[in-house]
This record gives structure tokens, C-alpha cells and sequence, in this order.
């Protein structure tokens, strides 16, 4: 199944009226070359389609003459480049054909932030679109079902995650079978390839340790005890799980720092199907006991898809006390301040009274498995 993304429109509007360039990025497999395709679909003029894996083209790509770049795309209206991040110098040579042949329509799509956006971004500051995609988010799937539909799906989602081959697959053993293959041959080929990293292992036990600490403040230095690694270097790898698309932190949030914790982050998965294969727990949401983990996981990742899609001007954090008052999720603004608790079930929550006392012009709300649509759509 085919599902619109939410980005598609504006990608579209202005590769067709603007001549800057157009990057997307994100984790494999998560529909960059479908979505690109789909663009392209309604593009007029000749489109030229590199894929990047393709040594011919990256020796012209990344040659630096203006001769041999435009003689590539002589007759062409449209240059697309998939997996861009593996032609070296790519964002200079691009911006050499932008500025000999302004005309060039150019998208480009990218596995890696710390390779595409350094490589990329850099050179055509001011000559380019950055735009990140994430595996299907449910403002997504909001066009295609209806709430009632959305609701009925949620424990499919919080199982097997939102990775868009995740949709089309029959049976359990397919959906296991996919995510155990999209780890092995993509997530981490690219993390040791990209991050330089000669102990896959260390990288695997590491992501396990952090899938049982969602919603926990991570220490650097119990983790480096535990994989016997120093904390320089757990934070290394944690810096290359983050721009390999796998994880995302979250920092503490504190304008009084003698009372609120900031030094320790917290770290969620930006896919749950590859967090529950990453701990090999696939089992239906009823027979778990990480229901609550997986919950605060979704709503986070969701949250955030939502607000990136929407261009919400937004920073996101967590919040607690050293006398432990908490809350899961802080979102500021330019004129707002909202704290969010999430609690799997009905039951009630009390807005933290330190928090109340702290910030009285704040915000706070439950989110429950009765109003959490409304707040990721």
C-alpha cells in the first residue's frame, strides 16, 4: 500500500518553482526513493536518475569540473541522486552546477545526517531545502483511515513499528523476518561503516541496554561500566546511533539549575518494530510487560514526526526534581511552556505541584488511551 507522505506536496512545489536544490534525508528503508519517485511522477521535463552506488557516476560527481558536470546532465531538466552521501565532495560539486546551469531542477536523498548534511547542506547554504523523513507517521496514516481505523491499528504499531515494507507484509513471520534483516543489513552496515566502529557487537549490547531504559535517564559512565568501554566512548556511539536515524535524545529542561536534573539525557527509538527485534521481543502488546515504555516511546516519536511535518517551532525535553517530581515530556515555545504525562490506562494524574510552583504559566495535560490521537495528529 501506498501512502501519501506529508511532505510530498511542498517537495513537489517548489523542486517545480524554485531552483534551489532539494535534500531529503533519513534512515534506510524509510521511503526516500518512493516518495522521490512519486515527486518526480509529477514533474515535467527529462529526469536523470543516479544511484549513487554506481562507481561511474561518482567519479564524475565528485571530479570538481564544471566540463565533465554539466556533460553529465547535458539535455536534462531534472537530476536525481540517490544515496548521495557516498560521492565525496558531493555538495560542492553540486553547487558547481547549480552555479553553472541555475536551471538544473536537482533532488537528492541521503542515509546519513553526519555525511549528507556536513557533505551537502554546508556548501549550499542558502541554495538548498533540507528536508528529514521519518518511517510513517500517523498524521500520515491519518489520510488514509479514519480514527476508529487509527485506534484499531495502535497495537500493530507499537509491536512492529512504521516502517513502510511493514504495511504490505502478511503474516508475523514476515514482519519478524523484516526487521531482523533491516538491522543486520542496513542499520548496522551503515553505523559501522559511516561511524568508523571495528566491535559490532559493543554497538548492539549498547542499543539493548538503552531499549530498557526508555523513559530513563541514561548515565554515561554505568553504561561504559557495563560494556567495559569508557564514557568518551559511549557517548561516541551514541552520537552515531542518533545520526544513524536509530535513536533520539531527550535533555532535561531547567531554568533553576540547583533544582532541576539536566546533566543525564533520555534516549527513545525512532521505531519501535526495531527497538522490540534490537531486544528480540516481538510478542503481541498484550503479553508484555514494557507496555508503559513502548507507550511513552510512541507518543514522543510521534509527537516529534507531528511537529517537524508541521514546521512547529518547537524544542522538546523532559523535566524532574531532584525530589523526584517528574513530568515525561516538556514542550517549549516562543510564547508557551506545556508539560505532557503519559499513562498507558485511564487512570488519573496530578499536575506535579513543584511544577505548578516553578512555572505557573505552564501548561500540563494527561495523555491517555483516550485523547492521545488528538495530541500526535
Amino acid at each position: 500500500m501506498l501512502i501519501k507522505r506529508d511532505i510530498e506536496q511542498e517537495v513537489i512545489q517548489r523542486l517545480q518553482d524554485y531552483s534551489n536544490a532539494i535534500i531529503i534525508y533519513g534512515a534506510r528503508q524509510v521511503g526516500k526513493t518512493t516518495l522521490c519517485q512519486q515527486v518526480l511522477s509529477k514533474i515535467n521535463g527529462k529526469i536523470l536518475t543516479i544511484n549513487a552506488d554506481e562507481q561511474r557516476y561518482i567519479d564524475v560527481l565528485s571530479s570538481r569540473d564544471s566540463r565533465i558536470l554539466l556533460e553529465l546532465i547535458e539535455g536534462y531538466d531534472v537530476l536525481f541522486i540517490d544515496e548521495a552521501q557516498r560521492v565525496p565532495d558531493i555538495g560542492i560539486n553540486l553547487k558547481i552546477i547549480i552555479d553553472a546551469k541555475p536551471d538544473t531542477k536537482i533532488l537528492v536523498t541521503g542515509s546519513s545526517s553526519f555525511e549528507l548534511v556536513n557533505m551537502v547542506a554546508e556548501p549550499l547554504t542558502g541554495r538548498a531545502w533540507v528536508y528529514e523523513l521519518y518511517p510513517i507517521a500517523y498524521t500520515e496514516l491519518s489520510t488514509a483511515w479514519n480514527n476508529y481505523e487509527l485506534k484499531e491499528q495502535l497495537s500493530e504499531r507499537l509491536r512492529w513499528g512504521a516502517y513502510p515494507e511493514i504495511f504490505s507484509l502478511k503474516g508475523e513471520q514476515a514482519k519478524k523476518d523484516y526487521l531482523r534483516g533491516l538491522m543486520s543489513n542496513y542499520l548496522y552496515k551503515d553505523i559501522l561503516t559511516l561511524g568508523g566502529i571495528k566491535n559490532p557487537d559493543k554497538i548492539h549490547k549498547l542499543l539493548k541496554l538503552i531499549a530498557f531504559q526508555i523513559g530513563s535517564e541514561v548515565s554515561l559512565s554505568e553504561l561504559g561500566s557495563q560494556l567495559d568501554m569508557s564514557k568518551e566512548t559511549v557517548g561516541r556511539y551514541l552520537d552515531i546511533l542518533a545520526k544513524s536515524f536509530v535513536i533520539f535524545k531527550l535533555t532535561g529542561f531547567s531554568r533553576n539549575l540547583r533544582k532541576e536534573v539536566t546533566k543525564m539525557n533520555k534516549y527513545y527509538f525512532y521505531d519501535l518494530g526495531v527497538r522490540n527485534a534490537v531486544i528480540d521481543n516481538l510478542h503481541s502488546i498484550n503479553h508484555r510487560h514494557d507496555q508503559g515504555q513502548l507507550w511513552e516511546n510512541f507518543l514522543i516519536n510521534e509527537r516529534l514526526k507531528r511537529n517537524a511535518y508541521r514546521k512547529e517551532n518547537v524544542t522538546p525535553y523532559f523535566w524532574r526534581v531532584y525530589t523526584g517530581a517528574e513530568i515525561d515530556y516538556i514542550e517549549e515555545g516562543g510564547n508557551y511552556l506545556r508539560g505532557y504525562e503519559f499513562k498507558w490506562h485511564k487512570g488519573q494524574a496530578r499536575e506535579p505541584q513543584a511544577w505548578k510552583d516553578t512555572y505557573p504559566e505552564a501548561d500540563w495535560q494527561l495523555i491517555n488511551n483516550e485523547n492521545w490521537l488528538e495530541f500526535i495528529t
